[in-house]
């Protein structure tokens, strides 16, 4: 998004910006992809994907024939805008403080994850909030850590 530049309360000039992620960082706790959810979980998702295509073709063939309120295709419409709305609004942002450091301060950079616009804006001004105030970004349950 936009970078934030940020007089720490130590006379050290920060800059803080967030960043959406579009491709969820991998870590090396959540590597496993081969997990085999094996004959029960193949035939739930068939079973679901003929019932959806035999309501579909059901429809499309009596929709002629059956009064269908307007609020029924609002619903179906809602239904189907669910998840990719949800994948969208969740997408993960990173946070990023950094400081070129002072004259006898150090360099520092800090960087952290969240997911969710709305929690990102928030963490956003609980950082440069802290900037003013303590001069470091970080703090007991904060997102953002230290990188070397």
């Amino acid at each position: 998004m936009g970078v934030k530049t940020v007089p720490g309360a130590d006379g050290r000039t920060w800059s803080v910006r967030r960043n959406i992620e579009w491709r969820t960082p991998t870590s090396g706790d959540e590597f496993e992809h081969d997990v085999d959810g094996g004959r029960g979980a193949v035939l739930l998702i068939l079973s679901t994907l003929a019932l959806f295509w035999a309501a579909v073709i059901g429809v499309l063939y009596l929709g002629s024939l059956v009064h269908t309120p307007w609020w029924m295709y609002l619903a179906a419409v809602l239904l189907l805008l669910f998840f990719p709305l949800r994948w969208v609004l969740r997408r993960p942002w990173t946070l990023v403080a950094e400081t070129p450091g002072g004259y006898d301060l150090p360099a520092e950079h800090w960087t952290g994850m969240v997911r969710g616009r709305s929690r990102a804006i928030e963490e956003m001004r609980v950082v440069v909030r802290s900037l003013r105030t303590r001069a470091t970004p970080g703090y007991a349950d904060s997102p953002l850590h230290p990188v070397n």
